[in-house]
């Protein structure tokens, strides 16, 4: 049966034969998801589910035990969590299973939209400026929780830029992830990761941190910051 992303726009992520060998693979809505894992020598192998979207984002919900509530995690992240020895390798030390064996993602179809969106940097998820924009967080202001604003396009730069700037924010106004206050907040140790190319735990780089953009400004918001962007932005054009 067409996901969600075939029937609204005639777009199939990956073809049947690309996926033909693939277990546990399935569409969801505007991903495709399919079972995944990290082996530790110590812990043995950390079971999740790998979410590819068709932006090049992928998240991960570990299933490492019973009742583990790390879910969105980068693949770094998750190969961190799963106590694997050699961590920072994602690419070899995640697996799917293909024909019943072990197969890392860098050998799979899996990663074509995520390699064409680092090869395609200055795009969506790259400022104009060549910078990335790293994940950001916002405290409710009724729960006192902090929550995570993904910023891979213009639409999630608009939705943080004025999340941030309203007084009242809360959880219920996220448009995705549909979380309410009673939701716990994000452990430290995921916080941490914040979708940096460079470096999985990166606290702040050149690759991820954008000052201003034609992204994450708006020619519409009245708001000082986008205001003094596009006058200069207009006296340098």
């Amino acid at each position: 049966m067409a996901n969600v992303l075939e029937k609204e726009t005639g777009f199939t992520m990956f073809s049947d034969d690309e996926l033909k060998d693939v277990n546990e693979v399935k569409r969801v809505g505007e991903y495709v998801e399919v079972m995944c894992g990290c082996t530790s020598h110590r812990y043995g192998d950390a079971v999740g589910w790998l979410r590819v979207f068709v932006n090049g984002y992928l998240e991960i919900t570990c299933e490492c035990t019973p009742g583990c509530k790390e879910d969105k995690l980068t693949p770094a992240a998750f190969e961190k969590h799963s106590g694997r020895e050699t961590a920072r390798k994602w690419k070899n030390n995640v697996w799917v299973i293909i024909n019943g064996e072990k197969v890392p993602l860098y050998k799979t179809v899996l990663l074509k939209y995520y390699n064409e969106a680092l090869r395609t940097a200055n795009g969506s998820h790259k400022s104009q400026n060549g910078r990335g924009h790293r994940d950001e967080f916002i405290r409710c202001t009724r729960c006192n929780k902090e929550r995570r604003f993904r910023l891979r396009t213009k639409e999630d730069c608009r939705i943080h830029h004025d999340a941030l700037a309203d007084p009242n924010w809360n959880c219920s106004n996220l448009p995705y992830d549909k979380i309410t206050c009673d939701n716990e907040e994000e452990r430290g140790s995921r916080r941490v990761y914040r979708g940096c190319t460079r470096s999985a735990a990166c606290k702040g780089c050149t690759s991820c941190v954008c000052f201003g953009c034609g992204i994450c400004r708006f020619s519409d918001c009245n708001c000082q910051t986008c205001t003094d962007f596009t006058r200069n932005a207009n006296v340098k054009a």
